[in-house]
């Protein structure tokens, strides 16, 4: 036994602090010194400069007014498909729970653009159709009311995937005693459905107001052209304008964007708190109600809603990827591939970013793979206090918005490594250090997941044959949790290779993602540049989101997310 932990389970004594080391280094050390230069800014007066500022309070009224909007019609939308493709019979589960969580898939710049081409007076697609605003009309979509409107699309899903596991839980004597007993359908939603879902209800409501809190995307295009500022977007302005002051500003303004993301989890526990959920006796969704003559109503209103969220913004995307220029329509005469021939073939910057992203992703996926098997075995063997700690720490990356763990990682690396001497600020191993840190968690369910199912006594057995710690993972463990990792390499691929959030901040001249790029070329004006690159985006992530479901049937339950 020697050169391994006596505790019964058999782990190599170098493997818990491998795995502590690897959450210090990804998790602690950049909150730690994001918490050390925003006390530093306090001690020598920056803060009163940054809280005097009246843009950081119209930036936090705007940041907490469309959070809580975008939150609202999250929930309102969420709760509609979470109730209907859970608790009743309505056709089409499948496709519709498939195609409902795509947006949360998609980048939100994408989703922004998309719908800016889909609304206003210049759209193509409105144009080609007759059906456009008179040319001088507003755009709608560059307000607050745009931006809560697209933080709802963008976030529902993570409402849906919320309530639903809560539903799945639904005690189905309860609800079978309650229909002999001659309660109504809506008499049981009422008194029994709704009070036991609630935990699923807020829960997808804080985690769909932390998500608008550090929300990127969306607002830098919506937003910015209407100088309407979120505190995402105020960092990214202070970036652009680098002073002597920024690195404290900044670390003051993601502690501000913490403090509320914090705050809207407590109110979630607040709500929780006192309350007992546990259901006892069978549970399962089986117990679904007969929709009967409703399903006419309730079947198309599903596809109408999945239309606008969906197809309808991607069509308009492809219009304006199709046209010479955004505000021309849409004929025979005007179409053209001329984008996409000019950002797959003609455009350094784009071919770049291809590179980069996929890069970027494809190194994220299989290097955390690497540490996620390791870590899942270290952690599902030991069952301390000292383990649950370590898998919160991992867990608090992936749950804060990206802007601030991007100006953490910035405070961290912006000096050479010591010894080293060696600077990773403004190179692209920064950006892969931070997609390390904020998707760790990302890799790692679906491996615990796996790993939770193994029968330890296959493994035990091969030990007392001899085997060492590496044969048996390899001869083992790897076979048995192959279909869980190729999930968890293609979900993390599928979040990284479109990530805007913290390149964003990290990105230099050479180093830009494909989020990047798309901004960019809107930002200048190239909008059918910036159309047909999205458009390939969105198709990659159909391609990706098709390739775990043809892995589901081997997967563990809650892997794949729009699945029962």
């Amino acid at each position: 036994m020697q050169g391994y932990v006596k505790t019964g389970n058999s782990q190599p004594v170098w493997l818990f602090p491998f795995v502590v080391a690897v959450v210090l280094i990804l998790s602690v050390l950049p909150l730690a010194r994001l918490a050390m230069v925003g006390i530093g800014a306090f001690a020598n007066g920056g803060v009163i400069d940054v809280l005097s500022a009246p843009s950081l309070w119209s930036a936090t009224y705007y940041t907490v007014v469309t959070s809580v909007l975008g939150t609202v019609i999250s929930l309102i939308i969420g709760c509609l498909f979470a109730f209907l493709l859970t608790l009743t019979d309505i056709r089409g589960k499948g496709p519709l729970s498939f195609f409902f969580v795509l947006p949360m898939m998609i980048p939100p710049q994408v989703t922004a653009l998309a719908w800016v081409q889909m609304s206003g007076p210049s759209s193509p697609l409105l144009k080609a159709l007759d059906i456009a605003p008179p040319l001088g009309s507003p755009q709608p979509l560059y307000s607050v009311g745009g931006i809560a409107l697209l933080y709802g699309v963008q976030h529902a899903p993570l409402v849906y995937l919320a309530l639903r596991a809560g539903l799945m839980t639904l005690p189905r004597d309860g609800v079978e005693a309650a229909r002999l007993s001659g309660a109504s359908s809506l008499r049981v939603f009422r008194d029994i459905i709704l009070p036991l879902s609630l935990p699923g209800i807020i829960a997808g409501a804080a985690i769909s107001f932390v998500s608008c809190t550090g929300n990127f995307g969306i607002p830098a295009i919506l937003g910015i052209p209407a100088s309407i500022f979120t505190l995402p977007t105020l960092i990214f302005t202070k970036f652009s304008a680098f002073t002597s002051r920024t690195f404290g500003d900044v670390a003051v303004l993601a502690a501000i964007i913490a403090m509320i993301s914090v705050a809207g989890l407590m109110i979630q526990d607040r709500a929780l708190r006192g309350r007992d959920y546990r259901v006892i006796g069978l549970s399962g969704a089986s117990a679904a109600f007969e929709l009967g003559a409703w399903h006419l109503l309730f079947t198309p209103l599903l596809w109408f809603i999945l239309f606008f969220m969906l197809a309808a913004p991607f069509f308009a995307l492809v219009a304006g990827a199709l046209v010479p220029a955004y505000g021309v329509p849409l004929t025979f005469k005007t179409v053209s591939l001329h984008a996409f021939q000019e950002i797959l073939f003609r455009q350094a910057v784009t071919r770049t970013a291809f590179i980069n992203s996929l890069s970027l992703a494809g190194a994220t996926a299989l290097g955390l793979l690497v540490v996620t098997v390791l870590a899942a075995y270290a952690l599902t063997r030991r069952r301390d206090a000292l383990s649950r700690i370590v898998s919160s720490l991992i867990e608090i990356p992936y749950s804060l918005p990206g802007i601030v763990m991007a100006v953490a990682l910035i405070l961290v690396f912006a000096a050479p490594i010591p010894v080293l001497n060696v600077s990773l600020y403004g190179t692209i191993w920064i950006i892969l250090i931070a997609y390390f840190s904020s998707f760790f968690a990302v890799s790692l369910k679906p491996v615990v997941s796996a790993f939770h199912q193994l029968d330890p006594a296959l493994e035990e057995a091969a030990r007392l044959s001899g085997a060492g710690f590496f044969r048996r993972l390899f001869d083992i463990i790897m076979p048995l949790i192959a279909p869980a990792a190729g999930a968890s390499v293609i979900l993390v691929f599928l979040i990284a290779c479109n990530e805007l959030t913290i390149s964003a901040l990290l990105w230099s001249a050479g180093t830009q993602t494909l989020g990047v790029a798309i901004y960019n070329l809107d930002d200048s004006g190239s909008s059918d540049l910036a159309s047909a690159l999205s458009v390939l985006i969105v198709l990659m992530v159909v391609v990706m989101m098709l390739l775990l479901e043809v892995l589901a049937k081997r997967l563990p339950k809650g892997v794949v997310p729009w699945r029962s």
